[in-house]
């Protein structure tokens, strides 16, 4: 009797949640959108005319259904970055991993549950560069309302997105990296939401503005959309409490610069307490890499205006750190610790696959098809296996259907000890609910390239960041992880030349893609999946949906 009492409030719980979630619908138009900037006219690919795209908020527990109508030329796939995908692996919009890209003239829906998660993350093209004009944000609130926030409410939240801007079809720029077998062109400017600021000449210069009050604190959601840059972001006169990261909370951390890598997110208390004006925020490129090679040296300018200060004031504007500051680059990596609050999950003890994964950049001889490469083009591996996508049908569906010579299940725990890359379609296998802990290896395959720090992102994911370090990692190293409070991320910044320690649970069923987010290595190799099992009921991967789209390879 007691115990049956005691289940009256627990399901009453359950049902008030239930009863509380909420379907969030949207239909994005993805096609062409003329616009002027960088005083230039131009047609980019955009989500309902807009950039960055629509922003999207939604409650945890909701259903986020999203109809994705393809009016561009180029087949594309939507990707949900950091979105767990339980159960749902469909919808995770990895191009050729877990879904076909939606043809031209076609549409695609994503529907899926946002199952215990809280706060900024953002979505994406998972197809070619075209991730640099359609992305935007994903913002989700805690159940019970910003009360539900482990930090004071904030005043006013502002999304920060930024990006970078090519004067040219990105598609274009592209392709021309792989025919020149060098990777992309740097960018022509940096963003922020959407605009470079006032550093171009022409009448008009398109620059985020936004109106605070005095004595008031702000929430800022800080997404790094960049293509293929980490960077430094500062606002002139003020500082920050950063509080959260990848959607996964992090005690409160004092700091005057926020450093960001591309896919990772950042969320900042900043409280308007200065002298009322005009500030600029500012975000250039922090360059990590150990050898001399041509990054974009703009800044992208937005202002905050302090509300009675008119728009003619002078702006101040912040001293940003050099280029090359990997001191501080790695002072606010390292320094971040998680939220451990008594309703989250710790650090799984026993783990069932030990692996350590090496990657990096080399030269190899020109393909066949790079008609413009003169010599040596790149290539990307991860234990020297070069990914290559697959044509006709996605990894998922493979797994699914059961389809023969899709892909291999060898990928290596441990780098091979031999030379050369293999270029293949391989993925590591592991049984629902593993542990997996990877030691993430940045490795200088050739000196000519040097080395830099990698984004490392895993799909369906997160992770306990248990330890970096500069150099190589050593066994030794393992009594200083921190199972206590360790950073949950869904993207690491694998220092140059150094490495990292992630450690995941794998109890979501399905294809997850783990992959460098500078999008220049994705095309040459530099990613790898893995193949996690169904588990016992329910957790099971369910059919495909009805108008999951098919590949034309």
């Amino acid at each position: 009797m007691a115990a049956a009492a005691m289940l009256v409030p627990v399901m009453l719980a359950l049902c008030t949640a239930a009863a509380n979630a909420a379907v969030v619908e949207h239909t994005f138009k993805l096609g062409g959108t003329k616009i002027t900037q960088a005083c230039m006219d131009s047609v980019i690919y955009t989500a309902n005319g807009q950039l960055p795209g629509p922003s999207i908020e939604v409650s945890e527990g909701d259903t986020l259904v999203v109809h994705a109508v393809n009016d561009s030329p180029y087949p594309l796939s939507l990707h949900w970055h950091g979105i767990y995908q339980l159960r749902s692996g469909w919808n995770d919009g990895a191009n050729k991993i877990t879904q076909c890209p939606i043809q031209p003239s076609s549409n695609f829906t994503y529907r899926f549950n946002i199952t215990g998660q809280e706060g900024t993350l953002w979505w994406h093209a998972h197809s070619s560069l075209l991730r640099a004009t359609i992305y935007g944000a994903l913002i989700i609130k805690p159940r019970n309302g910003s009360s539900g926030y482990p930090f004071p409410t904030p005043y006013e939240e502002i999304p920060i997105l930024l990006g970078e801007w090519w004067n040219k079809n990105v598609d274009e720029v592209e392709k021309d990296g792989n025919m020149t077998g060098k990777g992309p062109k740097i960018s022509d400017a940096l963003t922020i939401n959407g605009m470079p600021g006032d550093q171009y000449p022409c009448q008009g210069s398109a620059m985020y503005k936004v109106e605070v009050e005095y004595g008031k604190m702000y929430l800022l959601r800080i997404i790094n959309a960049a293509v293929n840059v980490e960077l430094f972001f500062k606002v002139a006169g003020h500082t920050f409490i950063v509080v959260a990261a990848d959607a996964s909370y992090t005690k409160p951390y004092a700091t005057d610069v926020i450093v960001i890598a591309p896919g990772q997110t950042v969320d900042a208390l900043m409280n308007t307490s200065v002298s009322p004006g005009r500030y600029y925020m500012a975000a250039h490129v922090f360059d990590s890499k150990t050898v001399a090679i041509p990054f974009d040296m703009s800044i992208a300018k937005g202002v905050i205006r302090y509300k009675g200060v008119p728009d003619y004031a002078p702006a101040a504007m912040p001293t940003l750190p050099p280029h090359n500051d990997v001191v501080t680059a790695g002072r606010f990596y390292w320094s971040l610790t998680g939220l451990a609050r008594p309703s989250d999950p710790a650090v799984r003890t026993t783990v069932n696959h030990n692996m350590v994964v090496t990657f990096g950049l080399d030269q190899a001889p020109c393909a066949p098809y790079q008609t413009s490469c003169s010599g040596f083009a790149l290539v990307a591996a991860m234990n020297r296996n070069s990914f290559q996508f697959p044509e006709k049908v996605s990894l998922l569906e493979a797994l699914y259907k059961g389809v023969p010579g899709v892909y291999s299940e060898d990928f290596p725990d441990f780098p091979p000890p031999v030379q050369g890359f293999r270029k293949a379609t391989t993925v590591k296998k592991v049984k629902y609910n593993d542990v997996v802990e990877v030691v993430l290896q940045s490795e200088e395959y050739s000196s000519a390239l040097g080395t830099e720090n990698h984004p490392i992102h895993l799909h369906g994911f997160d992770f306990f960041l248990l330890a970096q370090g500069l150099g190589r990692f050593d066994p030794s190293m393992k009594s200083k992880y921190n199972l206590v409070d360790p950073q949950v991320r869904n993207t690491v910044a694998v220092p140059a030349g150094g490495w990292a320690v992630i450690r995941f649970t794998a109890n979501n069923p399905g294809m997850w893609f783990m992959h460098c987010h500078l999008d220049a290595h994705l095309p040459l190799g530099l990613a790898m999946v893995f193949e996690v099992l169904n588990g016992p009921s329910p957790n099971l991967l369910p059919p495909p949906p009805v108008d999951y789209p098919k590949c034309y390879g």
